[in-house]
């Protein structure tokens, strides 16, 4: 697996934001993949973490599958979310997500899923992403840290 590019700020992979969480994604070409270990100020429930955080890491994971077989940054048009076991705090939690259907480059289709170190199924979620117009622009591009070369196709 190859690790990925992060950014400064985002919320999911940022590693200057001190409030986000700071994840590590990496790919093998086809299925990006990232651990979470959710903290006690995840919940929503008392010992359940928020359907929410789960959503923005399957989201995460599934945009940086559209980026990895499209070269494209994309913007989430819609996500479904199936949650199938409450999640708890210090539980470690593996994401992972796929693109199955590129429309012409202008709607990207994926699926994801989140499952436990004993690869019991957490939830599942399925998503259209739309492409960012345009090439990334300076700003945006010079708040990632890391290798971007896989946009390029260099590997």
């Amino acid at each position: 697996m190859q690790p990925l590019p992060r950014t400064r700020s985002c919320f999911v992979c940022g590693e200057a934001n001190p409030l986000g969480l700071q994840l590590r994604f990496e790919t093998d070409g086809k299925v990006v993949r990232a651990e979470f270990c959710p903290k006690p100020e995840h919940i929503g429930f008392k010992a359940t973490v928020h359907g929410g955080i789960i959503a923005t890491l399957l989201d995460e994971t599934m945009v940086w599958a559209c980026v990895i077989q499209t070269k494209r940054f994309a913007y989430c048009a819609e996500l479904k979310v199936r949650y199938v076991l409450p999640v708890r705090p210090g539980l470690l939690v593996i994401a992972t997500a796929e693109l199955v259907e590129n429309r012409r480059g202008k709607i990207f289709t994926t699926k994801g899923e989140l499952r436990d170190r004993a690869n019991a199924l957490l939830a599942t979620a399925s998503a259209r992403y739309l492409p960012i117009p345009g090439e990334p622009t300076i700003g945006q591009l010079t708040d990632f840290v890391g290798d971007m070369g896989f946009l390029n196709g260099e590997t």
